[in-house]
């Protein structure tokens, strides 16, 4: 379907922007390395806060992932078998929203809830507590990681729920199975499926979480790996420790990644497709009290810490924040940074699928289908240095350069551009996939390629999931505060920057303010990537004839 011209094009463009992200990734692991080849190998765990720090990380990691499931296995349970009550399909909904809301501003709606001067602690002083329930420590980053991770839980555990076949629950009703049995026989079976994948991606979440923890912790008791290499390099002045750190980081991730490659990947999120089965096994009171008050707690779970950021935003003197130089600087800051990480996030995206695309061909020699191998798990790869590793990395090579905030903007955006690239990847390969089979034949018949076929085919097809996948990055970029944390200055402010420092000098209502203008930006972009989605599938339609 492609001439051998464009099929060498996409392969050499695919390599250049595979080159261009292992460079980046090297050049900051390598930089590690040199500077711990000085120190030996031989005292590589011999700092007393490693090994603390390793086993808090693997400690909190191990409990979110164990509530976040046990907590989502009986919501998910209760949403498959309430098909249909008002308002299931926007709470339904409403579990997509920690995913894309900034780790930032969910952790300030969770402070107004659980926070000293929240709401828990005010219903428990009124009912006679008098000690306060401190959100901060461990407590505090389990309620955080299962408040975005649970909603996680759920959608993916309600994909293999909704796929069990509709003859199941017939049989199930025909032969009067208890709800026990209908657990055991056909329940289990479908969420034992989905279990290892779900708990494997939820763990990984949690282990490379920063800004909670950062947020959270609550001194050294309570600190992370991520964490404590910001700590080492932006106040320590330690880099031995930092570097020992990252090392650590990258081994525990790799150590994950492997084991998540040894079960199959949770499915997309299409719960709600199919047509509706009908069940037998939640007619009884029983059944409804407690479906009712897992939806329950689970909705309010969720909405109280969105609805505090709402409520406490618009207290804030909003007019006077958005005349501040600072906020202004700031949000021209992130909105920079965020647009030119989604253009590079989009533009490495599409390098490496139109090259994976090219080598799908029956006749490919060994050494084509291993690269095509590596083009495709490149946003795995990727994941094996978190944000804050890949930071300190290129940390220490400006380091020698002079002034690190002079070169921050840039190594900012390249960071940023790394980490939206998974799920770019994860938007653009099905829309490219199916396009091209759709439309590939046509265009070699009628010999339209190059730049034509850009123009006439491609783009009038696949602009929608690129706008998506561009908004998407941008909104990842524009809420990060992991690679700023370390290069921030007066020169690089960004917005969630700009509200942590608020917090940190007790300026909350400010804060609060900073969290609402951000998570409303952050909302339009998800809404604007998201539009229109139905006009483009007609357009589609019609191209392929």
């Amino acid at each position: 379907m492609l001439s051998r011209r464009e099929k060498m094009n996409r392969i050499v463009g695919g390599a250049i922007g595979l080159a261009a992200i292992f460079s980046f990734i090297g050049i900051a692991v390598g930089s590690l390395l040199g500077l711990k080849s000085q120190d030996g190998v031989a005292d590589f765990f011999s700092d007393p806060v490693l090994l603390p720090a390793l086993g808090f990380t693997l400690w909190q990691s191990l409990l979110s992932t164990f509530l976040s499931l046990a907590f989502g296995i009986p919501v998910a349970m209760a949403f498959a078998r309430r098909r249909q009550f008002p308002g299931r399909q926007w709470l339904v909904r409403l579990m997509a929203v920690p995913m894309g809301l900034p780790v930032l501003i969910g952790a300030l709606g969770l402070l107004g809830i659980w926070g000293r001067t929240g709401l828990i602690n005010d219903v428990l002083g009124l009912i006679g507590f008098g000690q306060p329930f401190s959100i901060y420590g461990l407590s505090g980053i389990l309620l955080a990681h299962v408040f975005f991770n649970m909603p996680l839980a759920v959608r993916l555990l309600l994909v293999g729920l909704e796929r069990v076949p509709g003859e199941y629950w017939l049989m199930a009703g025909e032969l009067g199975m208890k709800r026990h049995a209908v657990f055991r026989f056909i329940e289990w079976p479908a969420i034992r499926r989905v279990l290892p994948g779900a708990a494997g991606l939820i763990f990984m979440l949690c282990a490379t979480s920063f800004t909670l923890v950062l947020m959270l912790g609550g001194g050294p008791a309570a600190t992370t790996i991520e964490v404590a290499i910001y700590q080492s390099l932006r106040f320590d002045s330690d880099p031995g420790r930092a570097v020992s750190l990252a090392f650590l980081q990258i081994l525990l991730t790799a150590s994950i990644l492997g084991v998540m490659a040894l079960f199959p990947a949770p499915a997309d999120f299409n719960a709600d497709s199919g047509r509706i089965k009908c069940r037998f096994d939640g007619a009884g009171i029983g059944a409804r009290f407690y479906d009712g008050l897992f939806i329950a707690v689970a909705g309010l779970y969720l909405c109280l810490p969105l609805l505090s950021i709402v409520v406490s935003g618009l207290r804030a003197d909003l007019g006077r924040l958005l005349s501040e130089r600072a906020v202004i600087n700031a949000t021209l800051t992130s909105l920079a940074v965020s647009i030119c990480a989604g253009l590079m996030s989009v533009l490495l995206s599409v390098f490496l699928i139109r090259a994976m695309l090219a080598l799908r061909t029956r006749r490919v020699s060994m050494t084509a289908r291993s690269f095509s191998g590596l083009l495709s798990s490149t946003s795995s790869l990727v994941l094996l240095v978190p944000t804050v590793v890949l930071a300190t990395g290129w940390f220490m090579v400006l380091r020698a350069f002079g002034d690190v905030a002079r070169y921050a903007p840039v190594i900012v955006v390249g960071i940023n551009a790394l980490m939206a690239l998974p799920f770019a990847m994860r938007v653009l390969l099905p829309a490219f996939e199916s396009h091209a089979q759709g439309t590939g034949r046509l265009a070699a018949s009628l010999g339209i390629s190059g730049w034509a076929r850009m123009r006439r085919i491609d783009f009038p097809i696949l602009w929608r999931p690129l706008a998506m996948a561009l908004s998407f990055a941008m909104a990842l970029s524009l809420g990060d505060l992991g690679a700023v944390a370390l290069f921030g200055s007066e020169n690089l402010t960004t917005l969630p920057w700009l509200v942590y420092s608020r917090l940190g000098s007790y300026r909350t209502a400010d804060a609060d303010g900073l969290a609402l203008l951000l998570g409303l930006v952050c909302l339009a972009l998800t809404i604007a990537g998201t539009a229109g989605s139905h006009s483009n599938n007609r357009r589609e339609a019609v191209l392929r004839g």
